[in-house]
């Protein structure tokens, strides 16, 4: 049976369209009403924000870091200045994948794999957004070239001209001045945001870091205008930077050069003060390096060879290393009794070559097996006579010559300016009660008084302690800074002076210091006379290793590394003291033999005139009066 033919309902479909057609005009109605009233936010509401935002990134304020101040020696000789250079900068943000541009920097230089973990390494540190972060310093002309023409591979990455420390004086000054470095993660979060902006490096050791705030100045600014790509197309504004303030130290490079000579090669550790105003003179520490790859960035092979060292180049001896200062320190124990009231000038002891406490056995050896017979205070200094010394020590006791040591500086930090030095130890008691959790021995006592045992200084105690003896007992700290922009830098911790009961006692005790060098029996008398002028000085010898009760020290036994230190201080000329010196020769083995004659080398340079005579200006006053026995 045939289907019924459906008729078309033409009004139906008519009012679907028109329902269509009603609802996609509201639609449009109401997303055109939308966009309008965002565009009237924006426009009109948000007008000043988007405008704002849009200047913004039109106009950048770019920061201008101030040009580090120079330091100088004491005679005006340039020890750190700052010479141009051209970098190579990547900025993080703008560089996309940043990593493969370093890739490409690597390839287009023809640079190293160490190199390149080198640039990952300094990109990867803390920095501020969009901050340019050097990667390559000093680059030539030629890797300028290449930069200029693979410059559209490399987004992010600008050829910059700036200032760099730089060192002339190389590996002489490397461990008093120090030298600055990239700074870090952790100094970033210690450093003022604003005033580092666009800085770089920071003072990492030595003088550099202890004036770091004077040295590095006061940060500028400049507001530029920009394309979108980041390109400056104009400066708007200028605030010019302040340079860092200009350093002057006490240091002569004269003096340090012949200080270095004088060691000729040894390891060991030169100290030469000026006693009257504390001014170090010549800080010496070797063997040394040179402080100019730490600037730009050290190799991992060549930082490796200097940490691995079996010489400690990047060891500062001056004011980390520890010796026992052994009979150096004899002068002191002699004021210390004098004023103690344990001993007179007069006090003599018979000396068989050894000593012995009071009911025990054991026996103390003195340096000379056959003794020196009946000495006196003077002959005790000028002979380092050990029996004196022991006999000094028992009747002062370690309570006493713990106080009298301290007052000396030793065991604790003395200079002024020179942060990585170390306190060294002055033992008591208390001390080795909380270390050992064990009483002190009367035996200890005694090695104590001729500067062995547990004691330790270092070569820059000794000098402070040696122009103590020259100012008797006054307290100026040893500073590296002569002056700050002209003016000298003050010591806001003064140290109290030492005052004796009878002010006498520091001439019997200089005088002992004086027959060291130019009396009969001295221990250092050929050094001394071949001086023209008078020096007071004192050898020592310090302990690698221990000898065995009995045992004579036989250096042919010993391995070189192991064999004694050797010693000596010194002041002169003795009646009007011009310099101090301390000087520790590691392994030297003979106080006298090995380092007074450096000692005098450091003198003669600064002392003596072309002609070989003593300067005018350094003659002893014409009151000036020795104390004789």
């Amino acid at each position: 049976m045939p289907q019924p033919i459906r008729i078309k309902d033409h009004e139906k479909d008519a009012r679907v369209i028109r329902t269509r057609a009603l609802v996609g005009a509201v639609a449009i109605l109401l997303l055109t009403a939308v966009l309008v009233a965002r565009l009237y936010y924006l426009q009109v509401v948000q007008f000043e924000y988007h405008s704002t935002l849009s200047e913004n990134n039109r106009v950048h304020v770019q920061p201008i870091p101030p040009n580090r101040g120079l330091i100088f020696d004491r005679n005006g000789v340039i020890i750190a200045d700052n010479r141009p250079s051209f970098s190579l900068t990547l900025t993080r943000e703008r560089a996309g994948d940043w990593q493969q541009v370093l890739d490409v920097i690597v390839e287009v230089l023809q640079l190293s794999e160490d190199e390149r973990t080198l640039f990952e390494k300094r990109v990867r540190q803390g920095r501020r957004p969009f901050e340019p972060v050097p990667v390559l310093f000093e680059l030539s002309e030629e890797q300028i070239a290449r930069i200029a023409i693979n410059q559209f591979r490399l987004p992010g990455v600008e050829v910059v001209a700036q200032l760099v420390r730089h060192y002339p004086q190389g590996e002489h000054f490397a461990h008093s001045v120090g030298y600055v470095g990239r700074i870090n993660e952790k100094e970033l979060k210690a450093l003022d945001p604003v005033e580092y902006s666009g800085t770089h490096h920071i003072g990492k050791t030595g003088i550099e870091r202890f004036y770091e705030e004077q040295l590095h100045g006061e940060v500028g600014y400049e507001e530029v205008e920009t394309n979108a790509r980041g390109r400056v197309l104009r400066v708007l504004k200028r605030t010019d930077p302040l340079p860092g303030k200009d350093l002057v130290l006490t240091l002569d490079v004269r003096l340090q050069e012949a200080a270095e000579a004088a060691l000729a090669g040894r390891r060991g550790a030169i100290v030469a003060i000026q006693p009257a105003t504390g001014e170090v003179l010549a800080m010496v520490s070797q063997p040394s390096f040179d402080p100019n790859p730490f600037v730009t960035g050290i190799s991992f092979k060549a930082y490796a060879e200097l940490r691995d060292s079996i010489d400690r180049p990047l060891y500062n001896r001056v004011l980390r290393g520890l010796y026992p200062p052994g009979s150096t320190i004899k002068p002191m124990m002699a004021v210390a009794a004098l004023d103690a009231g344990v001993i007179t000038p007069t006090s003599r002891v018979f000396d068989p070559g050894f000593y012995q406490l009071p009911n025990h056995s054991h026996k103390y050896r003195n340096w000379n097996r056959s003794g020196d017979g009946w000495v006196s205070l003077e002959l005790a200094i000028s002979r380092s006579n050990d029996t004196y010394f022991y006999d000094l020590a028992h009747k002062m006791g370690i309570d006493r010559m713990h106080d009298y040591m301290t007052r000396f500086g030793l065991g604790q930090r003395v200079s002024l300016d020179m942060f990585e030095e170390t306190a060294g130890l002055m033992p008591s008691r208390d001390w080795k009660r909380a270390r050992y959790r064990q009483p002190w021995y009367p035996g200890e006592t005694l090695i104590l008084g001729i500067g062995q045992g547990y004691m330790q200084t270092t070569p820059l105690q000794l000098a402070q302690a040696t122009a103590l003896m020259a100012n008797r007992g006054k307290w100026i700290r040893p500073r590296l800074a002569k002056s700050i922009e002209g003016l000298p830098p003050v010591d806001s911790a003064p140290l109290p002076d030492i005052e004796l009961r009878d002010p006498k006692a520091w001439d019997h005790a200089r005088f002992g210091m004086e027959q060291v060098m130019h009396g009969p029996r001295g221990t250092a008398r050929k050094v001394g006379d071949a001086s023209v002028y008078r020096i007071a000085g004192k050898s020592g010898t310090a302990q690698v290793v221990a000898i065995k009760q009995g045992e004579k020290y036989d250096r042919d036994k010993v391995q070189e590394r192991h064999r004694d230190h050797a010693l000596f201080v010194a002041f002169a000329p003795a009646d009007n003291p011009q310099i101090a010196v301390a000087v520790m020769v590691e392994n030297g083995e003979s106080g006298s033999g090995v380092a007074a004659p450096v000692v005098k080398l450091v003198m003669d340079a600064w002392l003596l005139d072309e002609n070989g005579q003593l300067k005018a200006e350094y003659a002893p006053p014409l009151s000036a009066e020795v104390v004789r026995p």
